[in-house]
């Protein structure tokens, strides 16, 4: 297996050189890492960034399965590397923020065209990810990129209604950027987290965090429903005490969430899938850094109106 160049992930894949499609017996079956299901990951986000919660469970339910349908790496491909899954990565992220950056400033010239694009991001990323779940197209750049394409046109158009519309002009600036640093800052974090093997990805880690986003999934659609009929935000999302404790435990779970996708990228590594499958795992990690990226703007702006 070869090692990253990249000094910043480098070290995700921990004992590379133990694949377990190396030089196994004619007719012997691996033993492959990916027969366990991947946990589900709604977002418990409401409003417009209520369906995303299909994104993110889409995402992690296919993912557990795509190195097991697609097999190990043939003649044609090569086995995905830790540079693959960077690379895909910085693509994917690329194109959200190009594309959040154009909605955001459409928005400040035109709001009603910036919303119909954030109501068609939405509707277009979760398609994108229930089409690399369940038309298995994980490892699919084009569902990928469309996806990263139809969620930066999402994230601009929440920027601009949560920052951009709630917030005083002279602090949506800095409010955005608070939230970006905060998304890196988590991200940093819980790579270091997972390379250090502070915090392990076992069946009983897998099994409570299904748990805790069934119950935000609950809570969410609970207010959600609240929300629309009493015409208001709901009780989790209103600015209140209680939308502030709820916004921390969302954040505290897309950062658990990381270490997941963490894991995924590593078994993948070690187990010597095809290169192509480094952008399924861009996929997900796309869609907890979005995730968390409108938790903490959201959070950050309830602090600012308080």
């Amino acid at each position: 297996m070869q090692r990253s160049s990249n000094p910043f992930m480098g070290a995700l894949a921990k004992d590379e050189g133990q694949s377990p499609f190396a030089q196994h017996p004619q007719g012997a079956q691996p033993n492959n890492p990916y027969g366990q299901q991947r946990p589900q990951n709604p977002y418990g986000m409401q409003g417009m960034a209520s369906a995303q919660g299909g994104l993110a469970t889409a995402a992690h339910q296919y993912g557990a399965q795509g190195a097991a349908n697609y097999g190990h790496a043939g003649p044609a491909d090569r086995p995905i590397t830790v540079d693959d899954v960077v690379s895909k990565t910085g693509i994917t992220l690329a194109v959200i923020v190009v594309l959040a950056a154009v909605n955001y400033f459409i928005g400040v010239n035109n709001p009603g065209l910036a919303m119909m694009l954030t109501f068609v991001g939405m509707i277009g990323g979760l398609v994108a990810v229930l089409i690399a779940s369940f038309g298995k197209k994980y490892g699919s750049p084009v569902v990928t990129l469309a996806y990263a394409a139809c969620e930066g046109l999402f994230v601009g158009g929440f920027t601009y209604i949560v920052a951009g519309m709630n917030i005083a002009g002279g602090n949506a600036g800095a409010i955005i950027g608070q939230a970006v640093l905060g998304t890196i800052g988590v991200f940093v974090g819980m790579l270091f987290v997972y390379k250090m093997g502070a915090i392990r990805v076992t069946p009983k880690f897998t099994r409570f965090f299904v748990g805790a986003m069934i119950g935000v999934l609950v809570m969410s659609l609970g207010s959600l429903i609240i929300g629309l009929l009493g015409d208001g935000a709901g009780p989790l999302r209103d600015g209140s005490a209680i939308s502030w404790i709820f916004s921390l435990l969302c954040i505290g779970l897309a950062a658990m969430s990381f270490l997941l996708d963490f894991d995924q990228a590593d078994r993948m590594v070690r187990a010597g899938a095809p290169s192509q499958m480094a952008w399924g795992v861009a996929l997900g990690l796309a869609v907890t850094l979005v995730w968390l990226y409108t938790e903490i703007l959201r959070l950050l702006s309830y602090i600012q109106n308080d």
